[in-house]
């Protein structure tokens, strides 16, 4: 007997198709890394992320302003340091006058109403390249955290929405949120890189920043890319803590991990699409062996059909440009 129900029926038509589409991608689900670094009229292509720039201030303010034209709300900011400015003690991290806080100061005076959230590690200002302060090869955890507190209340008192700490240290959250209340800054969020996996897909953003480590690797504080069960006790304690948003990085390779903890977190959850995996798809469109809008779109759909609720990725304003037609 032929079956009674007939999945088809509900793909007949595009029609049929949309009222029966279970998640939905928008410009609201997104948000746009943005690098910046000194300098007057920058705007300086990355070699290993085609398509992606840094930007000095006058021209951030620019690209801000198309960033918010698309409906766009939500950034993710990263500073390129000097070479000359990086030492093993935080210093320009902390520095109020420092790139960092002049970026927020001027996306803030640009548009005002769009959302900024900052990078809290010490890569990019360490002469190390890792994410902490360095004693003897090894990335000391305590006196990191002390440094990376003062350096998230800089970043609010500068004008950020909140701050991302993605460096792995343990204990970094609950300090930023106790140093934030102390400055009563209790409104300021905090988004957690909790599962933050040690991933050779950081490659072309490490040159971005020139962060890249300048000794062997970061696998003492970034996660087993085998472990599964660690990432659900990482975020659960970042939650605990204080975190407000929890991430997982990167992003297509660790769907499994996005998904289960969707499942188990009430918290809002980021996902971010890193810059390997775009320079990769960049890398197969510009062969032609991929059509590039499609498979942007059906790897950001698969972000949220996994559980996320925002999307770090630097396809933002194309995906923008497609999804606003």
């Amino acid at each position: 007997m032929f079956p009674l129900r007939r999945h088809r029926r509900l793909r007949t038509s595009a029609a049929i198709r949309s009222l029966v589409q279970e998640h939905h991608l928008s410009v609201n689900d997104f948000l746009v890394p943005l690098f910046v670094e000194e300098g007057k009229g920058q705007k300086n292509e990355i070699p290993s992320m085609p398509g992606y720039y840094r930007y000095s201030l006058d021209t951030l303010e620019k690209e801000v302003k198309e960033l918010q034209q698309l409906g766009l709300k939500g950034i993710l900011l990263f500073a390129k340091i000097d070479d000359a400015l990086k030492d093993n003690t935080g210093k320009a991290a902390l520095d109020t006058n420092g790139l960092m806080h002049r970026a927020i100061k001027a996306i803030k005076n640009t548009a005002p109403e769009m959302v900024v959230l900052t990078d809290v590690a010490l890569d990019p200002y360490s002469s190390f390249g890792h994410d902490g302060i360095v004693e003897n090869n090894v990335v000391r955890n305590d006196a990191t955290v002390a440094i990376l507190a003062n350096m998230a209340c800089t970043h609010i008192e500068a004008g950020a929405d909140g701050v991302a700490p993605s460096d792995m240290m343990d204990g970094r959250i609950l300090a930023i949120r106790q140093a934030l209340e102390e400055h009563q800054r209790e409104d300021a969020l905090i988004m957690s890189y909790s599962a933050k996996y040690a991933s050779a897909f950081y490659g072309p953003f490490r040159t971005a920043l020139d962060s890249a480590p300048g000794f062997g690797d970061k696998k003492s504080y970034q996660m087993n890319f085998a472990n599964q069960k660690e990432a659900l006790d990482e975020a659960l304690t970042d939650i605990e803590e204080g975190a407000d948003i929890v991430m997982v990085k990167p992003g297509i390779a660790y769907l499994d991990i996005l998904s289960q903890l969707a499942q188990q977190c009430s918290v809002p959850l980021a996902a971010y699409q890193v810059s390997g995996e775009y320079a990769m798809l960049k890398a197969a469109a510009d062969k032609g062996w991929l059509d590039y809008q499609a498979v942007m779109l059906e790897q950001l759909y698969a972000f949220k059909r996994a559980g996320a609720a925002m999307i770090a990725t630097y396809h933002a304003k194309e995906a923008a440009r497609l999804l606003n037609r």
